[in-house]
């Protein structure tokens, strides 16, 4: 992807990588309206309901997902911190990834290496494999396995993990991840974790949908399991946070 972003890109690429979703959302709205269209005046509203909350759901989430990714400035990554010292910065992925071509621009005087532990027997969703079938991986972009990432210990000034760490479903391999970039970072090295939570204004916005993501809870779990710490949490969006973790930072 190019290192500047097209209007309404982040909102396309959902509905594009998700078209059979809204296409079942659409067929249940119409026969919901349909099948309202023939019944008794007094029985309507108890199908109606059921298309206004599917309706809405659809359409709340579409705001949200518009605001985020294409209204609020995340792709900027003016909150990623530039430092003298990043010398070695690691981005990765898990099958599709938005963010290298913007990192790279910003971090000019910084060595890029996008590392990349999709596999396609794990992560099985179809909206991930058109993704990658749509946009080619960064160049020279590795592919790897989350508990063997092929980089030297204390090696990396920072290292961004960017809406993909929620793809690992199992918590030991979770944390087994978290444990080589704790190995991978150097002493006074920084790690980006940015989220979604399974938290109330995600529920709001995507209603089931947010089970797909962890608890703060669970992210801290695993941040203290694996040896990191947090030292800094912020809110890029109500919807999205974004922990910067440290070898010797304080956990809040």
């Amino acid at each position: 992807m190019g290192a500047v972003r097209k209007p309404l890109q982040g909102v396309a690429n959902i509905v594009r990588f998700n078209w059979h979703f809204y296409v079942i959302a659409f067929a249940v709205i119409l026969l919901l309206g349909f099948f309202g269209s023939l019944v008794s005046k007094s029985l309507q509203p108890i199908v109606y309901l059921p298309l206004t909350l599917v309706s809405g759901s659809i359409i709340i989430s579409l705001l949200v997902s518009l605001y985020i990714y294409d209204l609020s400035g995340f792709y900027n990554l003016d909150w990623v911190e530039q430092r003298h010292t990043d010398r070695l910065l690691v981005n990765i992925n898990a099958g599709f990834d938005e963010t290298s071509a913007l990192l790279k621009a910003k971090f000019r005087n910084s060595e890029l290496i996008v590392l990349d532990f999709y596999d396609p027997e794990v992560h099985t969703e179809v909206s991930i494999k058109r993704a990658r079938k749509s946009y080619p991986p960064f160049l020279n972009t590795k592919q790897v396995k989350g508990n063997e990432l092929p980089l030297p210990s204390n090696s990396a000034d920072k290292i961004l993990v960017i809406l993909s760490a929620h793809e690992i479903r199992d918590d030991a391999e979770r944390i087994s991840f978290f444990k080589e970039l704790a190995r991978v970072l150097k002493p006074a090295g920084q790690v980006y974790v940015t989220e979604h939570l399974r938290d109330i204004p995600n529920f709001l916005a995507y209603n089931i949908g947010f089970l797909h993501f962890y608890s703060r809870s669970t992210w801290l779990n695993t941040f203290r399991a694996s040896g990191l710490q947090v030292s800094k949490e912020t809110k890029l969006t109500p919807f999205i946070s974004t922990f910067i973790l440290d070898k010797h930072g304080s956990a809040s």
